[in-house]
């Protein structure tokens, strides 16, 4: 019987070894964890969120990326890609690299079947730790359902959601509202 040794990475060989990668990998506590590719839904959903914010920010100081900036969440040692970030104070990065966010404003997750408790759970815990982190959206993307979570006093969290594709949710933080409407616009949900 052979068992494999589990190698761990720092921080650093982490970034060298993603910096070079042909995909994208997730890192956290020594261990690197490769990512799926995203549904067809999955990118339409992440697509319409993105183009919903850019227009709404636009001339504003905020900005907003898509799932290729990669987040670092420094007090739980994680390295993630949020499906859609905003920022809206002076964007602080890890390194000169600029491709290291450290003070996101909202993060939005598109939900998938394999990840949807882990989003919701031990990742939004990690998120929790960002101070700069005031709202978190988990969107589904095979039926209407939006949770969002916001920041309240004493580092407490209220969530409101809806399933009602005739709803705005109005994301106080960045004085953005996003429809329903628009998330799902060409996204085919189970009925």
């Amino acid at each position: 019987m052979s068992s494999q040794t589990k190698v761990y990475y720092t921080p650093e060989e982490y970034l060298i070894l993603e910096r070079q990668a042909e995909y994208k990998s997730e890192y956290l506590n020594g261990e690197i964890f490769a990512m799926t590719g995203a549904s067809r839904r999955h990118n339409l959903v992440a697509a319409n969120v993105l183009a919903s914010l850019h227009g709404q920010l636009r001339k504003r100081p905020c900005e907003v990326y898509s799932s290729d900036m990669r987040v670092k969440v420094s007090p739980a040692g994680l390295y993630t890609y949020p499906d859609v970030v905003v920022v809206c104070d002076e964007p602080l990065f890890d390194d000169k690299q600029k491709d290291t966010l450290l003070n996101p404003t909202v993060l939005f997750e598109v939900l998938s079947k394999s990840m949807a408790s882990y989003d919701r759970g031990e990742k939004f815990a990690h998120y929790r730790k960002l101070d700069s982190l005031t709202e978190y959206l988990v969107i589904a993307q095979d039926k209407y359902h939006v949770e969002h979570y916001t920041r309240q006093s004493g580092n407490r969290w209220l969530l409101s959601e809806t399933d009602d594709v005739q709803k705005t949710i109005h994301l106080s933080s960045i004085e953005c509202d996003l429809a329903l409407a628009d998330i799902y616009d060409k996204v085919e949900v189970d009925k």
